[in-house]
């Protein structure tokens, strides 16, 4: 249950970190290149059960 919230919680900061918006195209692709390798790191431990 609460892996499924995290995975969630960080899709959307994932999207709205995108570089795609106004407030967010000076950040580049650093903020989500970030949240997208800690959404794989804890999809990637979810499937092995550790979390």
């Amino acid at each position: 249950m609460l892996s499924t919230i995290l995975i969630i919680l960080l899709i959307l900061i994932l999207i709205g970190g995108l570089p795609r918006w106004n407030h967010s195209k000076n950040w580049g692709y650093g903020p989500s290149g970030l949240i997208g390798t800690i959404l794989i790191v804890l999809i990637i431990l979810i499937l092995l059960g550790r979390v």
